[in-house]
């Protein structure tokens, strides 16, 4: 009789092992704990326009007059970001080149690495604590891509399409999560 039970047991608990490496492997990939030990710094210019380098231009003034356009970068708009699901602080800045391509500059960012981390151009607004961790996926949002470094100062080009006019808020966004490490209301400057 023993012998019996043997021969039934060890299947089994084969089984649970194979199962528990499983389950154990999956969770690694999904979580990915480790980037909360990996810090990612970055460090990036704003990015200077082919326009940059020329002389201003002569744009029509509102009393039809021409007036020389800004030749370099200027800031549209900017915040400081707040913390959501992990603590974040920093500054952003929508800004517009000398050539009228935009770009969401993170400047100072600190915040936690994590699995999936992008840069979302939102019309959500920012809420304090748990109740803004959810927000930002439930408007309209135009992500600008995977974001480079959980740590430094960097630039997110806007597609030439998209109409910086129509968002109020830039948000870190786990989109393995669906939750916002962090984010900053848009104030026009």
């Amino acid at each position: 009789m023993e012998r019996g039970r043997r021969a039934w047991f060890r299947p089994w608990v084969g089984g649970v092992l194979l199962l528990a490496v499983t389950g154990a492997g999956f969770g690694l990939y999904w979580f990915q704990p480790w980037k909360l030990w990996q810090d990612e710094t970055v460090q990036e210019a704003l990015p200077v326009a082919a326009d940059d380098a020329r002389a201003p231009s002569a744009a029509p003034s509102a009393d039809g007059s021409s007036a020389p356009s800004p030749a370099g970068p200027v800031t549209l708009s900017s915040g400081e970001l707040i913390s959501h699901e992990h603590a974040t602080s920093g500054t952003v800045r929508l800004v517009r080149l000398a050539d009228g391509s935009h770009v969401v500059r993170l400047e100072n960012l600190d915040t936690s690495n994590g699995p999936d981390l992008r840069v979302w151009l939102t019309d959500a607004p920012v809420k304090e604590g748990r109740a803004g961790w959810h927000v930002f996926d439930d408007g309209t949002y135009v992500s600008l891509g995977k974001l480079k470094g959980n740590k430094g100062s960097q630039n997110y080009a806007l597609p030439a399409d998209v109409d910086p006019a129509r968002y109020s808020s830039v948000s870190i966004w786990c989109d393995r999560f669906d939750v916002s490490f962090g984010a900053a209301e848009l104030a026009r400057a």
